[in-house]
């Protein structure tokens, strides 16, 4: 009895959510933005999932940013298939953006937009662990 309800649960895909989210926490690589990048680390915040920077890179190796410590994704609430909404602060410029993030293996497709969506910017992250 218990494998059928269980093959019923992924078969009507109610277990898909709960199973995209998981991959989405764990550590990943920014792209470099302003000459640095960093390590974020994502974990669920409520029912959404939050990205806390926690180790920063310059040319020079790791170095103690300011940022560390902050949070760089916000609220990022799951819409199903891999995909995010939310928000997203950018630190050079200390702006937060309308956020969407979409997964994709080892990989997170961050973007930020301003004025309604007609501007944006994004980021392709790389899964640390």
């Amino acid at each position: 009895m218990k494998k059928i309800i269980a093959t019923a649960v992924v078969a009507f895909g109610l277990a898909t959510p709960a199973f995209a989210a998981d991959l989405v926490e764990g550590i990943w690589q920014t792209q470099v933005d302003d000459g640095a990048y960093a390590y974020v680390s994502i974990a669920p915040c409520g029912p959404n999932f939050c990205g806390t920077i926690s180790r920063t890179f310059n040319t020079d190796g790791e170095y103690n940013s300011p940022n560390k410590g902050k949070q760089i994704v916000r609220n990022m609430a799951p819409k199903g298939n891999g995909n995010y909404e939310g928000k997203v602060w950018r630190p050079s410029n200390d702006k937060i953006y309308i956020g969407k993030m979409e997964l994709s293996g080892d990989r997170i497709k961050l973007k930020g937009c301003v004025a309604g969506g007609l501007l944006c910017s994004s980021q392709t992250w790389a899964r640390i662990k």
